[in-house]
């Protein structure tokens, strides 16, 4: 009787990562978020249209919306690597050479935070002419949303320019918009839903 050859990995060797099957995943927003933290942990994943394909690979119905405001929930941000910038969890910074802190990390999210905290006290209007956004405010608040938003983990954008109630957020393509517009009313409905009557 021929006997079949194995393999057997070296001693130290580490052990490939076992991802959770697609039928054992449920359709809750838990699990789907799970999926989102395995999937950027073990793939360079640079897009949100990218991780919402990955995620419907693996059995969930999502939009690029849902996938814009579960990457805000996670505090996942972009970092360059060599693949290009991808998608990272804030607990995988501390642990890379040559890559953001945990501070740097906690950085970030305060001032997601400070602009989520702005967004629920100031109404903004988003209006759109090309490739540019323009967020109308009450007046003499247009510098301190334009600040918020350049310190915060919004990085599409080319940049601001600020008048006395109107932010021009400028852009170079049409995918950098809508990522970015995706993610900004993520930011601004979490801060309307966090916001006491």
């Amino acid at each position: 009787m021929q006997g079949r050859a194995t393999s057997v990995a070296p001693t130290g060797a580490p052990t490939p990562p076992t991802l959770v099957p697609i039928r054992s995943i449920g359709g809750s927003k838990r699990d789907r978020q799970r999926a989102i933290r395995e999937l950027v942990a073990h793939d360079p994943i640079g897009s949100q249209g990218e991780l919402a394909a990955r995620l419907n690979d693996r059995g969930f119905a999502v939009t690029q919306a849902t996938v814009s405001r579960d990457i805000a929930e996670l505090g996942l941000v972009k970092v360059p690597r060599a693949a290009g910038h991808v998608y990272v969890t804030p607990e995988t910074l501390g642990a890379s050479s040559g890559g953001p802190t945990a501070a740097s990390v906690r950085a970030t999210s305060l001032s997601d935070e400070r602009l989520r905290r702005i967004l629920a006290d100031i109404p903004v209007t988003i209006g759109r002419s090309g490739l540019i956004l323009l967020v109308t405010a009450s007046p003499g608040t247009a510098s301190v949303i334009a600040q918020a938003i350049d310190e915060s983990s919004l990085t599409e954008q080319e940049g601001t320019l600020a008048g006395d109630n109107t932010v021009l957020v400028l852009f170079a393509d049409e995918a950098r918009l809508l990522a970015w517009r995706d993610r900004f009313d993520a930011i601004r409905s979490s801060a309307l839903e966090g916001r006491t009557p």
